[in-house]
C-alpha cells in the first residue's frame, strides 16, 4: 500500500512540475513575442525617418522628426537624444544607434519618443551622468577623422546650448572673452572639461579661490585676468 501511494505522489508531483513548466515556456514564448513586435514597431518608426539610399537618418530625416515632435532641431533634448543612443556621426542615426536608444523605454512611437525628451532632461540633471553628457557633446561635434579640437564660433555655441541653462553668467562672459581674444583659434577637449570644473568649484565673479599655479588650463588663467581687469 505504500509503495501504491508513494508511486502515486511521484506521478502526482511528476504532473504538477509538467504544468509549472508549461506555463513557465508559454510565459517566455509570450513575452518573447511581445518584444519582438515592440522592437519591429520601434524599427518602422526608425524606417518612416531613414533615407532609403543610406539606410540611415540623416540631417533631413531628423529635421522631419523634430518636426513631427513639435522641437526646434538646434534643441539641446535632440543633442540628449543624440548621447542616449550614443550616437558616433552628428546628423545621422543608425539603426543600431536607433534600437540601443529607443528599446529600453520602449518608444516605438512619436508621442512616446516625445515623452523620451522630457524625461531625458531629467536623467541628463544627475551630475554623473552630466558630466558623461558634456563630455559626449564635445567628442560629437568633433565631425573630421583625427579631429581633436573645435573652432571658438562652434563652442560659443555648444556652451551655450550645454552649459548655459546651469551656469548662465560663466558662460555668458567666458562667451563673450572668446570671441574678442586671438590667442585661440579652437579648443580642445582638455580646455573643455576644464571649464566645466572651473564653473562647478570656483567662486564667481569675484574669483577668491582660484590659484593660478594650479593645474587649469593656460585659458582659464587669461580669462580670469580678462575679467578681473573688466571689473576694476
Amino acid at each position: 500500500m505504500r509503495r501504491s501511494s508513494s508511486k502515486k505522489t511521484g506521478q502526482s508531483n511528476s504532473t504538477s512540475a509538467s504544468i509549472t513548466f508549461s506555463a513557465t515556456d508559454l510565459f517566455r514564448s509570450a513575452s518573447s513575442k511581445a518584444s519582438s513586435k515592440e522592437m519591429e514597431r520601434i524599427d518602422n518608426l526608425f524606417y518612416s525617418y531613414a533615407n532609403r539610399s543610406s539606410g540611415m537618418i540623416d540631417p533631413e530625416g531628423i529635421e522631419t522628426l523634430c518636426s513631427d515632435m513639435e522641437v526646434d532641431h538646434t534643441d539641446v533634448r535632440i543633442l540628449m537624444l543624440a548621447w542616449k543612443m550614443r550616437a558616433e556621426k552628428q546628423g545621422y542615426f543608425t539603426l543600431e544607434e536607433w534600437r540601443r536608444g529607443l528599446k529600453s523605454p520602449r518608444a516605438d512611437t512619436v508621442n512616446k519618443l516625445k515623452k523620451v525628451l522630457l524625461d531625458l532632461e531629467k536623467e541628463v540633471k544627475r551630475p554623473s551622468n552630466f558630466v558623461d553628457f558634456y563630455t559626449y557633446a564635445f567628442r560629437y561635434c568633433l565631425t573630421e577623422e583625427k579631429q581633436k579640437s573645435i573652432d571658438i564660433e562652434s563652442i560659443c555655441q555648444l556652451l551655450d546650448l550645454v552649459l548655459g541653462p546651469h551656469f548662465r553668467a560663466q558662460v555668458d562672459y567666458f562667451v563673450e572673452y572668446l570671441k574678442i581674444q586671438s590667442d585661440y583659434k579652437v579648443i580642445n577637449m582638455d580646455q573643455w572639461m576644464g571649464f566645466y570644473r572651473f564653473c562647478n568649484q570656483i567662486s564667481f565673479p569675484d574669483f577668491s579661490n582660484y590659484d593660478p599655479e594650479l593645474a587649469w588650463p593656460l585659458i582659464l588663467d587669461n580669462f580670469v585676468e580678462w575679467m578681473r581687469a573688466k571689473t576694476t
